[in-house]
Order: C-alpha cells, then sequence, then structure tokens
C-alpha cells in the first residue's frame, strides 16, 4: 500500500535542480493527517506544484507543464470524483521530466 499525499508534500523533477513543496488548497473538504488531501487533479503549475529551481533542459526556471492529472493515483479511493493521489503516482511534464513524491507529507495513513 502507498502512503496518501497531503499538502506539504516534497516533490521533485527529473529535469529540475531543487525539490519543491506541494500546495493543496482545502477544497476537497477532506484531511489527511490534519492536512488538505490530494487527488490526480492536484497538478496545477504554480497552484499546486511550485518550480524546482532551474530546468536541466532549458537552463530557465523551471516551472512544470502539467496539463493531464497525475498517473495512477489510488483509483479505490475517490475524493471529488477523482482518485486520491499516493506517493507512488507520476506526473509528466510536456519539457520531458517526470514529477514525483519524494515525500507524501504524513506518514500514517495508508491507500489501497
Amino acid at each position: 500500500m502507498a502512503l496518501h499525499v497531503c499538502a506539504g508534500a516534497t516533490l521533485k523533477c527529473s529535469l529540475g535542480l531543487t525539490p519543491s513543496t506541494m500546495v493543496i488548497l482545502p477544497l476537497h473538504r477532506m484531511l489527511t493527517n490534519g492536512k488538505p488531501a490530494a487527488n490526480i487533479g492536484d497538478h496545477v503549475p504554480l497552484l499546486n506544484i511550485l518550480p524546482f529551481g532551474v530546468c536541466q533542459l532549458t537552463r530557465l526556471p523551471c516551472v512544470p507543464a502539467t496539463p493531464a492529472p497525475w498517473v495512477v493515483g489510488a483509483p479505490n479511493a475517490i475524493v471529488d470524483n477523482l482518485p486520491l493521489l499516493n506517493d507512488s503516482s507520476i506526473l509528466n511534464c510536456m519539457l520531458g521530466g517526470i514529477v514525483e513524491v519524494v515525500r507524501a507529507g504524513q506518514s500514517t495513513e495508508l491507500v489501497p
């Protein structure tokens, strides 16, 4: 089983030079260990996903270009009609990078 991702999770991009922190607004009305819970729809650049320092490809600020949701999430656990985001999910950037969860933001709540 994987950990459920929440606000404060640490993310990394395969092309970014520094990690980033995930921002989850309390719109889903669900908490994980007292923090706003994430679903696969939380992929909006500069809202949910902050820059990763400098992009190794463009040498410009590593602002994610992520128009599609996270893959795969936890399809058996749904919040706001979308699967919960777990720490084994990935997010593809249109510039070629892959965003992954390094730390889920909490360490006790598991999702199937």
